[in-house]
């Protein structure tokens, strides 16, 4: 969602004038958001490293779903100790992540990884306060909201998905699974 997030924003940036018409026309929130300095460097600190750890998670899931899928043998490991020694996203935290598929060759998520999730868990504060101030303000911070909504998403035992499987069955009849029956269902909707 992350990446995702960054190259439509990426979009959106390109359309200038678009956006300069948009501005005169569509107001937001307006709202002004008082915080102490000391207060608002820590949270961003925090929301850019909660932000930058999901982000690596996300793109290093993808690449481990598509070297099981296509049987490409990645060593996640030793990708991470290649791009911190001169990819144009080399990080210091490349070095945790390295340890991390060190640690645990099969490591899925990024997330699941012990070190990595107590620093997630040290950093959300952060991250929460400015995507809080983002919306109050009607500050853009997407590639931080999608951060955050990946974190919570992938904790939670149960997504709401069932409001999605009613329009997909609803729009094109899809089906969709219920909670309390086993079976695949379609209903007739008014």
């Amino acid at each position: 969602p992350v990446i995702d997030m960054a190259v439509a924003i990426r979009d959106l940036s390109a359309c200038k004038k678009e956006r300069e018409s948009a501005s005169a026309l569509l107001k937001g929130p307006g709202t002004h958001y008082t915080v102490e300095k000391y207060d608002l460097v820590l949270w961003l600190e925090e929301a850019l490293y909660f932000s930058m750890i999901t982000t690596y998670a996300q793109g290093f899931a993808l690449l481990y779903r598509a070297s099981k899928e296509y049987q490409y043998q990645l060593m996640p490991g030793k990708i991470a100790k290649i791009w911190r020694g001169g990819c144009i996203i080399r990080s210091t935290l490349l070095d945790t992540i390295y340890t991390a598929y060190n640690n645990e060759p099969g490591l899925s998520n990024l997330l699941l990884d012990k070190q990595l999730a107590q620093q997630l868990m040290e950093s959300q504060n952060g991250i929460r306060k400015i995507v809080q101030i983002g919306a109050q303000t009607g500050l853009p911070v997407p590639a931080m909201m999608a951060s955050l909504a990946y974190f919570d998403s992938y904790r939670s035992e149960w997504l709401p998905a069932n409001l999605l499987q009613a329009q997909r069955d609803f729009f094109g009849a899809h089906t969709y699974q219920r909670n309390d029956r086993d079976g695949i269902f379609h209903t007739q909707w008014n």
